[in-house]
């Protein structure tokens, strides 16, 4: 039996889609083993080769599905973007934008464009790249912040918020320069690095841990660049110090050598590396907060900071280790987000997520967000409706004088039914009711407001987004506004997970995959 086009075609998909999904390299189609498996599968087929599917597939379906993203896009209000660089195996620059927007209680990520860039990255060309994927698009209007880690995009017309995660890795880098901490951890990485190259040291440590019924992990090594690892090599040392100590005391590892690298470990290293564990869990933990993808809003920012600076404020009783690593982390934290409109954005978008308005008890700030809420509902009529008010006030207070010589006819009463009479109390009533003047936009946002921090903190396993879509017939203006604040991610790293499809996708055994195909198998990978 013959195979209809429209059965064609959904294989052809599929063996696209196998590829792209799959990461798997476009010559995959035309090795002889892949071609028995179709021609097994189903004989009638013949799968494209690798130049249809380089130069016809790829392209028709990323082109219908970035036409398809487009059209989703005109429907967005507002949104937010990341964006950061990366450089491929051979040695070509990259940048990637992620547009964040949320729809129906769902927040949305999608990846807008991954882009070759060979002329300088000043922040006049960075701007303008990052304008031309937005006109694009089509949400250059729409975008109300950006995330950034280290791209120049001063000259970018928005917001733009330093990526959370670096501040704080940035953060526990200090570590490294303080000369109590740095000393001590360049003993314990010593001991570290000498268990993890010798064979025997490998063999006797295990024998330990399962002496002590410890977890058999491996002993970990800090790598500067890399986040938290300073804290996971201390907290491993910490888990594993009974079967190192232990370990030293072996006599298969009593070499004069040896001896005197396992000796520098006491017990006093451990007692350094249980507070050292203690104090920066909260900095990991914060970290993995603002780094996740289910919920990393802007509006956690500041009530994360606030408990970071709590926990790292120095107490009366700290020792001098500790008080050294609270000095280096809250100094660095205490110059976090100092920009005035950066701060003011900061706090609105706190006040807006149900998770965390209990925190903030600002008149101002909530005051800035009922003139947001006015602004966004009435941009220009605000203005002529507060004229307007003050006008009529104006007149009411102003004294009508009747002249006497006009001639005044009363109207004639008219006689009510027996019906009228009877419910006349209930007709005054509705009236008076029907007869009361409308409500104006600021006094409907002010009742918004009112009613908004009467109502409860949610969980922070809750969404928030989700909160105010459930809420929108509630709260009308006040959810359409806090769209625009919980669409501004709290760090970058959206655009950074880019690169690990990137680095697959562009890997040395696909490193002449053209900038453009590349970009195409990118968006496809991470938008469908």
């Amino acid at each position: 039996m013959k195979l209809t086009e429209a059965r064609i075609d959904e294989c052809h998909r599929a063996v696209t889609r196998f590829v792209v999904k799959g990461l798997h390299p476009l010559a995959t189609v035309d090795a002889p083993e892949f071609r028995e498996m179709i021609k097994t599968v189903n004989s009638k087929y013949h799968a494209p080769n690798r130049d249809a599917l380089t130069n016809r597939l790829i392209p028709a379906w990323y082109g219908v599905e970035k036409s398809n993203l487009i059209s989703d896009l005109k429907h967005v209000s507002k949104a937010a973007i990341t964006a950061d660089g990366w450089t491929s195996s051979s040695q070509d620059h990259y940048l990637t934008v992620t547009l964040h927007y949320v729809r129906e209680g769902q927040k949305k990520d999608k990846v807008l464009k991954t882009m070759a860039v060979y002329e300088s990255q000043t922040g006049t060309a960075v701007a303008e790249e990052m304008e031309g994927i937005l006109e694009e698009f089509g949400v250059k209007e729409k975008v109300v912040a950006a995330t950034v880690d280290d791209v120049a995009v001063k000259k970018l017309d928005i917001i733009k918020f330093p990526c959370f995660a670096h501040t704080l890795n940035l953060g526990a880098q200090r570590l490294y320069n303080c000369s109590t901490i740095s000393k001590w951890t360049a003993r314990v990485r010593s001991v570290i690095v000498w268990m993890r190259r010798s064979r025997m040291a490998k063999v006797v440590l295990k024998e330990k841990q399962q002496l002590f019924g410890l977890p058999q992990h491996m002993l970990l090594l800090d790598v500067r660049t890399r986040w938290n690892s300073l804290f996971l090599m201390i907290e491993r040392f910490s888990e594993q110090f009974p079967a190192i100590q232990a370990a030293a005391i072996d006599p298969r590892l009593r070499k004069p050598m040896e001896k005197d690298k396992l000796d520098k470990i006491s017990n006093q290293d451990l007692r350094k590396a249980e507070e050292f564990v203690l104090l920066m869990r909260m900095l990991y933990t914060s970290t993995l907060a603002v780094s996740s993808e289910k919920s990393p809003t802007c509006g956690q920012i500041l009530p994360i900071l606030l408990k970071l600076r709590k926990h790292y404020t120095k107490q009366a009783d700290d020792s001098a280790f500790t008080r050294s690593i609270k000095e280096n982390i809250l100094n660095d934290l205490s110059n976090c987000y100092q920009d005035a409109n950066i701060q003011a954005f900061l706090e609105e978008a706190t006040v807006l997520d149900p998770r965390f308005k209990s925190n903030v008890d600002n008149t101002d700030i909530w005051d800035r967000v009922s003139a947001a809420a006015v602004a966004a509902n009435t941009p220009a009529a605000a203005a002529e409706e507060l004229s307007e008010w003050g006008e009529t006030r104006r007149q009411a207070e102003k004294t009508v004088k009747v002249e006497e010589e006009d001639d005044y006819t009363p109207p004639m009463k008219q006689k009510k039914t027996a019906l009228e009479e009877l419910f006349e109390e209930e007709d005054s009533e509705l009236l008076s009711v029907l007869q009361k003047p409308p409500v104006s936009i600021i006094q409907k946002v002010n009742q918004e407001v009112q009613l908004y921090r009467s109502l409860p903190p949610i969980p922070t396993k809750d969404s928030a987004t989700l909160w105010w879509w459930m809420k929108r017939d509630t709260l009308p203006m006040m959810s359409a506004l806090a769209e625009k604040y919980l669409c501004v991610q709290a760090s970058s790293t959206p655009s950074e997970r880019v690169f690990s499809t990137a680095g697959d996708t562009l890997s040395l055994e696909r490193s002449r995959i053209l900038p453009e195909k590349a970009n195409m198998l990118i968006f496809l990978h991470k938008n469908t």
